[in-house]
C-alpha cells in the first residue's frame, strides 16, 4: 500500500512530536513509531530540561558553559541559537500541558548539574523526560490532522536510487522522496511518500552491552541516512553515564540522573573514600566525560565491578520528595538510599554526533530534517552538557517546522516509485544466526570502543565488524524483511561509522579518549 502525507515523521520522542504538532496545521502529517508512541528515549530522560529562566543566571554564562563542556569543538552558532531560544520554548512547553516542579513562591523549582554554573534545569520530579512525552502525547492525540501508525518500523529512505538512478555520496541533489515501512503487524512492507520527512529515531545505546537507552535506540535514522549517502558526523563521541545503576542483568540500566550529584550526592568507592578530587576540582560535579573515566580507572585499578553514591547525609525526606522513583527502584532491590551507598557505573547513554544538519534542522539530502539525538547539530561539540538534549530537541524541531512549512507549497509528491522487491528472499531458517551477531556486535564495541581507546583496539573491532557487515548483508539480501534483522544491520552500521570516524580523529577531545593521543590537538580558543 502507497499513503501519501505532506509531514512524514519517522520517530516519536519530544523531537519527533514536538515538529509534528508544529506543522500539523499546514497539512497532514504521518508519525511513524517504531513501538508503541510512548517508548522513545524521551520518556526514560530524568534529570530535566535546560534553560536560563532566573534573573541570576544569563545566556552568556549557558553558552560559556556548553563550549567548555564541548572540548572546543562546538558550532558556536548553534550553541547561542538553543540557549537564546530556549525559553521561548519552555514556554511551548507549558502551553502544552508540561508540568514542571514549582517553589513555594510559584517559580520554576530549579537543579544544578555538572558543568552548569547555576541552576537552570527544570524538571517533573525525577521523571522530566516522561512528564514531558505524557503531555506531548495527549497533545498528538488530539489533534486531526496528525496520524500515528505503531509498531511501524522503517527500513529504507526513498531518494533518486529507486527510480534507478545511480546515486553515490558525489551525487548532488541527492533527494528524499519518503521512506519504506514495515508493518510489524501484517509483515507488508508499505511505501510512504512525502513532500517532507523529519528523521527523530533517537539514539544508539544498544549498540553496547551495557546502556541506559531503551531496546528501540538502534541507530535506526543515522544508518538509513548514511545507506542513502547523506552526511554523518561525529559519531565518535559517545556519552557514558557515569552513574547507571549497578544491577548485573538489567537492560536497559535504571540511570541515577546526574540531578542527584547537584543534589549534593558524593561518589565513593567501596571502601567509603571519596576520589574524584583526584581528577577534577568540581569533584561529583564535574562534566560528565572526566566523572565516568574516572570512575573507570577507579573500577580497573581497584578491579571493582562498580562505585558508589552517597546521599546519605542529606535529609531523607527531602530527598524522597526529589527522587521518588529512584528510591523506589533502589528499594525494590534492598537498597534504601537515605541510609544506603547506590552501587552505579558507566553505561553507554548519549550520542552527541549523528546526521549532519544546519542550522534549520536540515540534511544533506533535500527535503529530510533531521532533529533530536540522532542529529549533529554542533551543540554537544565533543561532550553534551547535562540536560542540553531536550531543549535542543525542541528548538531544532521549530526551526525544521518553519523551514519546512515555508518550503512545502513548492515541493510535489515524487510518484512513479515502486512497491518493496522482496523477489527470491525467504524467511531465515535460524534466528540465532541474527541474536548471535548482535551479541557480537554489542561486545566488540564494548570491549574496544568504550570510554578509553586505542588504536590496536579500534583496529581488532573494525576489523571483526566487517566480517559481521558481509555476513549480515548477505542475509539480508536472501531474507524477508524483519525488524530484527534490520535493527541488527543498523547497529552495524553505526558501529562502523563510530570506529572509522574514532580512528580519523588524531587528539582526545570530549568523549573520545585515547592512549595513543592523550592530548588534544591546539586550535583557537571560541569561548
Amino acid at each position: 500500500m502507497t499513503y501519501e502525507y505532506d509531514f512524514l515523521v519517522v520517530g516519536s520522542g519530544i523531537a519527533g512530536m514536538s515538529f509534528a504538532l508544529k506543522v500539523a496545521e499546514k497539512g497532514r502529517v504521518a508519525v511513524i513509531c517504531k513501538t508503541g508512541i510512548e517508548e522513545a528515549n524521551t520518556f526514560y530522560a530524568q534529570g530535566g530540561i535546560a534553560s536560563v529562566t532566573k534573573p541570576t543566571d544569563n545566556f552568556e554564562k549557558h553558552i560559556q558553559d556548553t563550549l567548555i563542556c564541548g572540548g572546543g569543538i562546538c558550532d558556536r552558532a548553534a550553541v547561542e541559537k538553543v540557549v537564546r531560544e530556549a525559553p521561548g520554548q519552555i514556554k511551548e512547553l507549558v502551553e502544552w500541558g508540561v508540568n514542571f516542579d514549582r517553589d513555594e513562591k510559584g517559580g520554576f523549582d530549579l537543579h544544578r548539574e555538572g558543568g552548569h554554573s547555576e541552576f537552570r534545569i527544570l524538571h517533573h520530579q525525577d521523571n522530566t523526560g516522561a512528564e514531558i512525552q505524557d503531555s506531548l502525547i495527549r497533545a498528538l492525540k488530539k489533534h486531526p490532522k496528525i496520524k500515528v501508525f505503531e509498531n511501524f518500523f522503517a527500513i529504507e529512505l526513498i531518494t533518486q536510487h529507486h527510480l534507478g538512478i545511480n546515486v553515490t555520496r558525489h551525487t548532488p541533489d541527492i533527494t528524499c522522496y519518503g521512506v519504506y515501512v514495515l508493518d510489524q503487524n501484517t509483515n507488508h512492507i508499505h511505501t510512504f511518500l512525502s513532500k517532507t520527512t523529519l528523521i527523530a529515531t533517537g539514539g544508539i545505546g544498544n549498540v553496547y552491552r551495557t546502556t541506559t537507552n531503551p531496546p528501540v535506540a538502534t541507530g535506526d535514522g543515522i544508518a538509513m541516512v548514511y545507506r542513502a549517502k547523506g552526511e554523518v558526523k561525529d559519531m565518535e563521541f559517545i556519552q557514558f553515564h557515569p552513574t547507571a545503576l549497578y544491577n548485573p542483568g538489567e537492560r536497559p540500566s535504571f540511570l541515577i540522573t546526574e540531578a542527584m550529584r547537584g543534589y549534593g550526592a558524593v561518589l565513593r568507592t567501596k571502601d567509603g573514600k571519596e576520589f574524584m578530587q583526584k581528577y577534577d576540582e568540581r569533584r561529583s560535579l564535574a562534566p560528565r566525560d572526566i566523572v565516568a573515566r574516572a570512575i573507570d580507572n577507579e573500577m580497573k585499578m581497584r578491579g571493582d565491578e562498580c562505585v558508589y553514591l552517597d546521599v546519605t547525609h542529606k535529609d531523607a525526606e527531602e530527598t524522597k520528595h526529589h527522587f521518588p522513583n529512584i528510591y523506589n527502584k533502589c528499594m525494590s532491590l534492598g537498597i534504601d538510599i537515605t541510609k544506603d551507598y547506590i552501587p552505579v557505573a558507566p553505561a553507554a547513554h548519549y550520542l552527541c554526533g549523528g546526521i549532519k544538519v544546519d542550522l534549520n534542522a536540515r540534511s544533506s539530502i533535500n527535503n529530510l530534517y533531521a532533529v533530536g539525538e540522532c542529529a549533529c547539530t554542533g551543540l554537544h561539540g565533543g561532550n553534551r552538557l547535562a540536560s542540553n538534549s531536550l531543549i535542543e530537541a525542541v528548538v531544532y524541531a521549530d526551526a525544521a517546522a518553519k523551514h519546512a512549512t515555508a518550503a512545502i507549497s513548492n515541493i510535489e509528491i515524487q510518484r512513479g516509485i515502486p512497491d518493496w522487491n522482496d523477489e527470491g528472499t525467504s524467511h531465515p531458517e535460524e534466528m540465532v544466526l541474527i541474536t548471535q551477531s548482535v551479541r557480537e556486535v554489542e561486545q566488540l564495541m564494548s570491549a574496544y570502543v568504550g570510554i578509553v581507546r586505542s588504536n590496536l583496539r579500534l583496529k581488532r573491532a573494525i576489523d571483526r565488524l566487517e566480517i559481521l557487515y558481509r555476513e549480515t548483508e548477505n542475509l539480508f539480501q536472501h531474507s524477508i524483511v524483519t525488524r530484527q534483522i534490520c535493527e541488527l544491520r543498523n547497529i552495524i552500521n553505526v558501529g562502523y561509522l563510530i570506529i572509522k570516524q574514532a580512528m580519523a580523529r588524531k587528539e582526545s577531545v570530549g568523549l573520545h579518549y585515547t592512549i595513543d593521543y592523550p592530548k588534544p590537538l591546539e586550535r583557537k580558543n571560541q569561548l
